[in-house]
């Protein structure tokens, strides 16, 4: 696949010692290549000349010319063995897991050291990275319909998603709990955490499918309404969103083009630590190419950004602080057919191979998997990959050539990438030149296990290469779930199960929202959300209360001795991890073990002797002063003087 970079009127190409130190850099000669599609950013055409071949003669008057021009110096980065070599090394994936549906993101949180999936069934998978691979940890059914969009906080903490039911979940990711729900009024198109590591308040920016502004929520989701809406920085929608950290900066891109730096506080102003002016950049280059980026990823030196952009379908790599474009690679179909004909590709492939490949790229180009397409740098800043026709591609940016090719002769084409180099809790302090030497000692002080994820067009599997070279065709493709038919017209006919993440009470008081757990305990909200839609707590009190410990209701009796599930029969306890360790807990309420029916409360302070006796199924997360004023109502004997009741409950 071509690799092509971007002339530009009066800047020229830079190389990367430009940024550095500003040496003068020849001007780049237009439309050079040079071999394995890479076009080359200088220019680079070497122009050695036989000495036999001289012309010159003792009748010629003036200078003479050299006999042959100096040949230019191949630029080379120090140490990029040792680079390579902290990149998985197997070219083939070593497993694959599964989810029930297509894959959408897989995210690998920084310092926490999870992978977190997800699918565009709505499910989100928690996986903690060990010794020779990943454990599953836990799995969530986050939204009703597709993510579309997923963030992480700099620190590896947080974790939001975005979906298209209009709400936003946040997850901590060291306990892997569902924290929060923000319910949004308009569709989600991107998000972003947008606060620098160890901050005391975490800060997520969320955009719109159809709007130009920019909302700013407390990113714990304590807070239902944001706290900033920022609608002067864009005109229209903003399609990709990342953070740089150290110059705590947010880089945000709309759909026409247009891409501006921000910080996210104060004025919400362009920091001073960048470029001054927008023209001395070329930060315009998505708007001469009627383009939009769909992903935009910082490198982990925070020095260079890359865009992944449609139309044109090209890679960029930009100096952050310059936005200065420093290389741009073409994945174009036109460009991609164009070299496979003249035979000049990285490799060629059989005629028949290259028209279905070609096929699926042409698939791609769907809006509904551009934002899934992202690119990675590794953790030295100076590779980058990305998905093509040809697999995973590793290019040297200095260099500007493709150094390894990862997934070349596989059956799928990756889209979105997630990449781990961990080390051993034993590291030391080991220089790169160390590092580099033969001293088998800091060799073994230096293994790694990296690992690199990526989901395929179309598929309903994540695919896992690393160092592990004895790799089985017949094992490697774990059945790790039952895959949905993914052709509609012979799904089985089934009665789905009842089931819900969020409901809202509506009481005589006011609104009281929840949060359910589904995945702790799936026979309690399956009998919730069946009650709630068919209307059984309809006009049901209150009739327990006791200050400062629950509220209780769900009996249609109203007197505490009615009520059934759904089954017809008391069900059985499901105990968790989640404990009675917080106020605002949902629990069941029951006469002893295995007696659950319709009742249930919310506590109002911590009660912890509640534990492993009552199962919980759900948090209130918003009206809690409802909750409180209902806890604060005059009572007798435990009953309230005045009926409080529950109109109707919906369950979104």
């Amino acid at each position: 696949m071509a690799h092509q970079e971007l002339t530009h009127p009066g800047v020229g190409k830079r190389s990367r010692s430009e940024f550095e130190s500003n040496p003068t850099v020849a001007q780049a000669a237009p439309n050079g290549q040079s071999n394995g599609c890479s076009t080359n950013i200088t220019g680079r055409f070497d122009a050695d000349t036989d000495p036999s071949e001289d012309t010159s003669s003792e009748d010629d008057i003036g200078p003479a010319l050299p006999s042959s021009a100096p040949k230019k110096k191949r630029r080379k980065l120090p140490y990029e063995k040792l680079y390579i070599s902290a990149l998985p090394s197997s070219p083939r994936y070593s497993k694959s897991l599964m989810h029930k549906d297509q894959l959408s993101f897989v995210t690998m949180t920084p310092l926490t050291d999870f992978l977190i999936t997800s699918s565009i069934d709505g499910v989100v998978k928690f996986w903690k990275k060990v010794a020779d691979g990943i454990e599953a940890v836990k799995e969530f059914k986050a939204h009703v319909g597709e993510i579309r969009s997923v963030s992480v906080s700099q620190d590896g903490r947080s974790y939001a998603t975005a979906g298209l039911d209009k709400t936003v979940k946040v997850f901590d990711v060291i306990t892997f709990d569902l924290l929060a729900i923000i319910q949004l009024e308009a569709t989600p198109r991107s998000i972003c955490y947008v606060h620098r590591r160890g901050a005391s308040l975490p800060l997520l920016a969320v955009t719109e499918e159809s709007g130009n502004s920019i909302s700013i929520y407390d990113g714990r989701g304590e807070n239902q309404k944001p706290l900033h809406v920022l609608s002067n920085i864009h005109r229209s929608t903003v399609t990709a969103m990342a953070y740089n950290n150290e110059f705590d900066c947010v880089l945000s891109a709309d759909e026409s083009g247009m891409v501006e730096y921000w910080r996210p506080g104060g004025a919400y102003e362009k920091p001073d630590n960048v470029w001054e002016y927008k023209s001395s950049t070329d930060l315009f280059a998505f708007k001469k190419a009627k383009s939009s980026p769909v992903s935009i990823i910082i490198s982990p030196s925070s020095t260079q950004f890359a865009t992944f952009s449609f139309p044109d379908r090209k890679i960029r790599v930009f100096d952050f602080a310059l936005g200065k474009l420093y290389r741009t690679y073409d994945e174009s179909i036109a460009t991609i057919t164009e070299m496979q004909q003249a035979g000049t590709s990285l490799q060629n492939l059989e005629d028949v191979e290259f028209g279905r490949r070609l096929a699926v790229e042409r698939e791609i180009e769907n809006p509904a998997l551009q934002n899934k397409i992202n690119v990675v740098f590794d953790e030295s800043s100076n590779f980058i990959l990305y998905g093509s026709i040809l697999g995973v591609k590793v290019i040297n940016t200095l260099t500007n050539r493709v150094v390894k090719v990862f997934g070349k002769d596989e059956p799928f084409r990756s889209l979105n990438l997630a990449l781990y180099q961990g080390q051993p809790q034993k590291k030391g302090v080991v220089t790169v030149s160390m590092a580099a030497s033969n001293n088998p000692l800091l060799q073994e002080a230096e293994e790694r296990d990296p690992m690199l994820v990526t989901t395929g067009s179309g598929k309903v599997r994540f695919y896992i290469f690393t160092n592990e070279t004895e790799i089985s065709k017949s094992t490697r493709d774990v059945q790790n779930e039952k895959a949905k038919n993914l052709n509609p017209r012979h799904k089985a006919e089934s009665k789905p199960i009842e089931t819900g993440h969020a409901a809202i009470i509506h009481t005589t008081y006011g609104d009281i929202h929840i949060r359910l757990f589904p995945d702790a305990a799936p026979k309690a909200v399956e009998n919730f959300v069946t009650h709630s839609r068919t209307g059984y707590y309809n006009s049901t009190k209150f009739h327990r209360v006791i200050k400062k410990f629950m509220i209780q209701c769900g009996d249609p009796l109203g007197d505490g001795t009615g009520g059934e599930s759904i089954w017809g029969k008391e069900f059985e306890d499901e105990f968790s991890t989640l404990k009675h360790d917080k106020p605002y807990t949902v629990s069941m309420a029951n006469a002893g073990p295995n007696t659950n029916g319709s009742q249930f409360f919310i506590t109002t302070e911590k009660t912890p002797w509640l534990d492993n006796k009552h199962t919980i199924f759900g948090r209130a997360v918003q009206g809690l002063d409802v909750v409180h004023k209902i806890e604060n109502t005059r009572t007798y004997k435990e009953k309230p003087e005045e009926d409080i009741k529950i109109i109707n409950i919906d369950v979104l």
